[in-house]
């Protein structure tokens, strides 16, 4: 984890240790949204009626930390199994598909590279699965939204974490995200890249993807 690039919440570079999970492909759509918001009468989030965010297939925006783990809670009851945000760990893990040293999970070409960067993400995110998935077959894992983590958020986490499934400090002001974004100047983040925000905070740019367990 980490990068000797990047900014300093991403020293040092260290080796942990995951145990195996499942990652969705995409993140959560409205479409998939709807079904939740219809079973529990939960208020829509906002934008939910904005033209430039209501594609059923676009990620859902504008949920806060405790809305997108209420979804997993819904989920795991509907499917019974349990479903959860991932851990900053498990979600770089994700992103690198496989491949260790590389800034991009594509390898270290910068964003600009990618097909019809410049035309792209003009006023939203894009529906998802659209672009090629990374090595893991994940989709838009460093790019359209900003992706909600388990973790609280420690600047210098690093120099504590645990080897082994390290979940965040224990108490914090802000929770962990990872990803890139469609309102930024570059759009794409490097795998290694760390962001956070208040959990309740509901922007037009931050998502979610859900993770379990194997058993």
């Amino acid at each position: 984890m980490g990068s000797l690039v990047g900014q300093e919440n991403e020293h040092p570079v260290h080796r942990v240790w995951i145990d195996a999970f499942y990652l969705a492909a995409c993140q959560v759509t409205n479409a998939e949204y709807a079904g939740f918001l219809h079973a529990t009468g939960i208020k829509a989030p906002p934008l939910w009626d904005d033209p430039n965010f209501n594609h059923p297939e676009q990620p859902v925006v504008a949920v806060s930390w405790f809305e997108a783990v209420k979804y997993c809670e819904w989920l795991s009851g509907m499917m019974g199994r349990k479903y959860r945000l991932p851990s900053e760990a498990e979600w770089e893990r994700a992103a690198r598909g496989g491949v260790e040293g590389k800034l991009f999970p594509w390898g270290d070409d910068p964003p600009e590279s990618l097909p019809n960067y410049r035309e792209r993400w003009k006023s939203g995110p894009e529906p998802t699965a659209l672009s090629t998935p990374n090595a893991f077959g994940l989709y838009d894992i460093c790019q359209n939204v900003h992706e909600w983590c388990s973790d609280w958020y420690l600047p210098d986490y690093y120099a504590v974490s645990a080897e082994r499934n390290p979940r965040g400090p224990e108490t914090g002001e802000r929770r962990a995200s990872r990803g890139g974004s469609w309102r930024h100047h570059i759009k794409v983040t490097r795998c290694a890249a760390r962001s956070s925000i208040p959990p309740e905070f509901q922007y037009a740019d931050y998502g979610f993807r859900i993770a379990c367990d194997l058993s």
